[in-house]
């Protein structure tokens, strides 16, 4: 499972130089991992086939436009959970704790959520333990799957055989509406976002604990100080 998982991350990621030149023996590896059926392999033809032939500039056009210009197909996996809240900013600690605990070290310029990263770290576990972590995005990865499909791209493939991995082919996960990628302004809009505090106080409304929420209250807006009353 450890080799597939790689190979999966590789396709999955921003294609680079390195990306391109390792393509070529992709469905070596992945035939001899076994772990895949053949027509999963057929599947990713493909994409692999773009990655080896294709000029890279025209390959790194293509992903960009497909994953970076909106939020529907983001592949930062907490995106579609908690948004922009706090409750991502403690997720992302939480999750590369758990990078560091197998004694990896994210060296990238990309947040411990970007699903070729965490496949990575996947590829480094048990393979029942990796089974039973990639299972936990499942739906979400299966909602991408869709999305992929939907549009006819050949990084479909390795999506949605990541969805069936995890078993979650069959279940529904809503994520963000899809975007229109000629429409600059609204994806302007759509990325402009409050930068995460993790101080910052919960929205009205929220199901946070009341004292939790008096203490930040105390916090960020203190009593004034009161004179001493002398008699």
């Amino acid at each position: 499972m450890n080799t597939t998982l790689r190979v999966l991350s590789a396709l999955l990621r921003y294609p680079d130089e390195a990306v391109q030149q390792a393509a070529p023996v992709f469905s070596a590896l992945l035939a001899e991992g076994g772990l895949l059926t053949p027509d999963q392999c057929v599947a990713l033809a493909p994409l692999i086939d773009r990655l080896v032939h294709d000029d890279l500039l025209d390959c790194q056009e293509a992903y960009v436009v497909l994953f970076d210009r909106g939020r529907a197909l983001s592949l930062h996996l907490f995106e579609h959970v908690h948004g922009e809240s706090r409750d991502r900013g403690q997720a992302m600690v939480d999750l590369r704790d758990r990078y560091e605990a197998q004694g990896l070290e994210i060296e990238a310029k990309e947040l411990p959520d970007y699903l070729p990263l965490f496949l990575e770290y996947l590829s480094v576990l048990p393979p029942a333990q990796a089974a039973e972590e990639l299972a936990q995005p499942g739906v979400i990865i299966s909602a991408l799957a869709q999305r992929l499909e939907e549009k006819d791209t050949p990084y479909a493939a390795p999506m949605r055989i990541l969805a069936d991995l995890a078993g979650a082919g069959g279940e529904a996960f809503v994520i963000a509406p899809a975007d229109d990628p000629d429409d600059l302004a609204a994806l302007d809009a759509a990325w402009e976002e409050e930068q995460i505090r993790f101080d910052s106080p919960a929205a009205p409304g929220s199901a946070e604990c009341p004292q939790v929420a008096a203490m930040v209250d105390r916090i960020l807006n203190p009593a004034p100080v009161r004179s001493p009353i002398h008699g």
